[in-house]
């Protein structure tokens, strides 16, 4: 059983059991918004005991619509490394991954997040994007991590290569995330030591690159970051953090459009996406698509 958001016709996202490629109503909480606003223990006697009827519609990412999406930087040996091959200053990298304090930056709101099936996108000013696969933990209002899903930190390699502080700009805009499949809660998931990372990338059906790791290799439990983001913070309707990523793309790889992303994560599910250059003038094109 898994937590799947869906636009139905009577509630544009309805929080549902899937269950053997079914979606069932929760009476109780009729939206993700609300079950990331009670206590896990609260919403795992209401999860289990609830008997709705089954609905239909599209799903959408595995997001609230009022959340958000941060990420962690520098939390594998391997991203740390890729990092100061990349960058112009290692050094940030280096004090970072052996910092008490993580990186944790601002990844996106609900309008900028895709799911499963989706396109993402590489920025047409970027000259190396990657894919970098997750383990996203959801977590809510109480600090309670009530699941795991799966995140495409989408990264303009590039960018952020050029100067560290350029790292929203490589981390943020359209297309730049994906969430998905579902939420596989926490009562229910393999533990975080279990859990393991694969992914691939294909061009024209075949595979051009591929790589594995596991949550394990994680340099800081997930317990301190969710201490370290809820510090000075208030995240009343639950937020999601991507926990960082141990799999990266040699320095001369390139993400291309139409290239395939697929993320699986053992007990999770598996996270598809194909890529597409996001124009500059995005903006431009979508005014005067809506005129």
């Amino acid at each position: 059983m898994q937590l799947a958001v869906i636009e139905s016709a009577d509630n544009p996202f309805a929080l549902t059991k899937f269950v053997d490629g079914k979606y069932f109503a929760i009476k109780e909480l009729p939206t993700l918004t609300a079950a990331l606003q009670i206590p896990l223990a609260q919403l795992r006697e209401i999860v289990e005991r609830s008997d709705g009827p089954e609905i239909t519609g599209r799903e959408l990412p595995p997001l609230a619509p009022e959340s958000e999406v941060w990420g962690a930087g520098v939390t594998y040996l391997r991203s740390r490394d890729a990092r100061k091959e990349e960058s112009g200053t290692p050094d940030v990298y280096q004090k970072v991954y052996e910092a008490d304090r993580p990186e944790l930056f601002f990844k996106a709101n609900f309008r900028r997040t895709v799911g499963n099936g989706d396109v993402v996108g590489k920025r047409a000013d970027c000259t190396s994007t990657v894919p970098e696969p997750e383990v996203a933990i959801v977590i809510n209002a109480h600090e309670e991590i009530i699941g795991y899903t799966i995140c495409n930190d989408v990264t303009s390699r590039s960018i952020e290569g050029a100067n560290p502080l350029y790292l929203p700009q490589a981390k943020s805009y359209l297309g730049s995330t994906a969430l998905g499949p579902r939420i596989t809660p926490s009562w229910l998931a393999p533990t975080p030591e279990a859990m393991t990372i694969a992914a691939e990338i294909k061009r024209s059906g075949a595979v051009v690159w591929s790589a594995n790791t596991a949550l394990s290799s994680l340099n800081k439990s997930l317990e301190h970051l969710v201490g370290y983001l809820f510090r000075c913070q208030t995240f009343p309707d639950g937020v999601v953090l991507s926990t960082g990523t141990g799999i990266i793309p040699p320095l001369d790889f390139i993400m291309q459009e139409g290239d395939i992303v697929t993320i699986t994560v053992a007990g999770i599910g598996t996270l598809e996406n194909e890529v597409i250059e996001i124009p500059l003038d995005i903006n431009k094109r979508f005014q005067r698509a809506m005129q």
